[in-house]
């Protein structure tokens, strides 16, 4: 164990390894007060759920524009400045839900979180890509989704108990995590932006560039499938603690523990099952992780007790296990160098098209149908994706992965 320990260290480089760390503390303070965020804002402003997916929803409409933008940032200025921007804006936002309390100063707030916030994340995406060869990218992200679920398991689990007592508490903790991990990034962390060469250089523009993008079918058809399959996972992370609450009478603290379990099954599970999903066409894996999103929603909508809402979140976990890790390196591969940051900001435009869209339709349906139909609509939506994603896999001859984009000022103006 010691000696695949040390194999694994080795595998990747010095910074690698400090974004790693960062990670963990990020995640585990963040996860103090993010988790519980729905029902902090149903509680502390009683309003319906309708509006807490309203307010949530801010975040990622914003996200839609942000990520647009952030992308040819990173690819012209730098991973490291969009990292420290991020985490300046999210010790901004956690001391904004300690210490105010009205329901347009938290809409302030979230939507700054969704204009500022994907630049850590995009930043940080990048900067992976630029660290670590192709072939060992899926382990890195694997390992990166570890550790951070390492924090998660702590995080939920103390969070759940602290939000019982004291959210100003659970928001001053994160705001102090991130203090920790900016810290460490303007302190240990170096730019790894690729040199272009000159005459790619001096043509470059810090926006746009965005036509060859649209021009790559296979992306934009795998982009349209994850739509679909992260709003077939968000009511596990926004609406379950309300349904487990409100319908069934399971405390904040019985949430926490489930999401404990999720970010136990990844640290113990993930960098093995990834290992495995690897050697297999990227499609197929991410329908095999549709496949099981969707069981683990029908296994929610027949849930009337913890154990059976604890069985659900185990389904989900697998799911996530085999997806995750694999649609990033699937963006990372099809990105040219030069357009990695713009590439990861697609990517992010496409989760916030679903955060934006499945918060809405989530408390909808829980308000005016049935709570229910919230994990009908999922298991849906998780069995289309696994369809979709098939058919994407056909599609393969349709990618295209140049090292180098053509110049993006030319894509533009053709």
């Amino acid at each position: 164990m010691i000696s695949r320990i040390k194999n694994t260290i080795a595998e990747y480089p010095f910074q690698f390894w400090v974004l790693f760390c960062g990670r963990f503390i990020g995640s585990a303070g963040g996860s103090l007060a993010w988790p519980f965020i729905t029902i902090y804002l149903r509680q502390r402003l009683n309003i319906p759920l309708t509006t807490v997916g309203l307010l949530l929803a801010i975040s990622s409409g914003v996200g839609l524009f942000s990520q647009a933008v952030w992308g040819p940032v990173v690819d012209r200025f730098g991973r490291k400045p969009a990292m420290v921007a991020g985490l300046l804006n999210e010790i901004v936002v956690m001391m904004g839900f300690a210490l105010l309390g009205s329901l347009e100063a938290y809409a302030v707030l979230i939507a700054l979180s969704g204009l500022i916030d994907p630049a850590s994340r995009i930043g940080s995406q990048a900067m992976t890509a630029d660290l670590v060869e192709a072939d060992k990218r899926a382990g890195a992200y694997a390992l990166l989704r570890m550790i951070s679920n390492v924090g998660v398991a702590i995080g939920p689990a103390v969070g759940g108990f602290l939000a019982a007592t004291s959210y100003f508490l659970s928001f001053s903790i994160a705001a102090a995590t991130a203090s920790i991990v900016l810290l460490l990034t303007i302190f240990l962390v170096k730019e790894t932006k690729p040199e272009l060469p000159e005459a790619k250089e001096e043509a470059y523009q810090p926006v746009g560039g965005y036509g060859y993008i649209l021009r790559d079918l296979y992306f934009l058809a795998f982009c349209g499938a994850s739509i679909l399959l992260q709003m077939a996972y968000q009511p596990f992370m926004q609406i379950l603690p309300v349904y487990m609450k409100e319908g069934f009478g399971i405390a904040e603290s019985g949430f926490g523990m489930i999401m404990a379990t999720n970010a136990l099954m990844v640290v113990f599970f993930q960098f093995a099952v990834t290992r495995v999903t690897e050697r297999h066409p990227e499609t197929y894996v991410m329908a095999a992780g549709a496949f099981f999103t969707g069981l683990g929603a029908l296994v929610a909508a027949l849930s009337n007790n913890f154990g059976l809402f604890l069985l659900a979140m185990i389904i989900l976990t697998i799911g996530e296990l085999i997806w995750a890790p694999t649609s990033i390196a699937f963006v990372a591969k099809l990105a040219p160098i030069d357009m990695r940051g713009r590439y990861m900001g697609v990517y992010g435009v496409a989760r916030g098209i679903a955060w934006g869209i499945g918060p809405i339709t989530s408390g909808y349906l829980y308000d005016n149908i049935a709570p229910v139909s919230v994990w009908y609509l999922a298991l849906l939506l998780g069995m289309v994706c696994t369809l979709t994603f098939g058919f994407i896999g056909k599609m393969a001859p349709l990618a295209r992965q140049p090292s180098l984009a053509i110049d993006p000022q030319d894509e533009i103006t053709e």
